[in-house]
């Protein structure tokens, strides 16, 4: 479970308006935080959540039981570290770390992904939420050495961590 300030104190009404919300309202919220539709409906199927804990839970589970292609279509939503996506919030906070990166940085990061989107066929993700530019291009040399298999399990797991992220957002908005 990520550390949360928040995480055993939810805002008022917050589960309680995602529980409610209509079935389409609630993909279309979910959505936002993964894009993968499985991981979506399935962690719409567990609602109503008793607490945060238990969002949280259903998106451990939802994130363990993506296939291969909801990895994919997981992955296809999120913006390759060090170019977030102009207007998208999530991958702009998300990569602020890049902020005020030197060039020469910034250069090297964008050789490694190419080199692992060339080995791995998508793009290098990472929870990079508090981590420098450099902390992440440690990371993706790390990683580059990994088979397909291992690289796919450590991707679920940064996933999941984005997605608690994401979701505790959501509850800290949501009132």
């Amino acid at each position: 479970m990520t550390n949360h300030p928040h995480a055993s104190v939810d805002p008022p009404g917050a589960l309680k308006a995602l529980a409610t919300a209509e079935p389409a309202e609630l993909l279309g919220l979910l959505l936002e935080i993964c894009t993968s539709t499985n991981w979506a409906a399935a962690v719409a199927a567990t609602r109503p959540w008793p607490d945060r804990a238990a969002l949280l839970a259903a998106n451990a589970a939802a994130t363990a039981a993506l296939t291969t292609a909801d990895l994919a279509e997981a992955m296809a939503g999120h913006a390759r570290i060090g170019r977030p996506r102009p207007g998208d919030a999530a991958s702009e906070r998300e990569q602020a770390g890049l902020r005020g990166a030197d060039r020469a940085l910034l250069d090297e990061l964008d050789r490694a992904n190419t080199a692992y989107e060339a080995k791995f066929g998508h793009v290098f993700l990472i929870c990079a939420t508090d981590r420098t530019a450099d902390s992440m291009l440690a990371a993706l040399r790390e990683r580059y050495p990994h088979t397909p298999a291992a690289e796919a399990q450590v991707v679920r797991g940064e996933l999941r961590k984005i997605n608690d992220i994401r979701l505790n957002r959501l509850l800290d908005e949501t009132r």
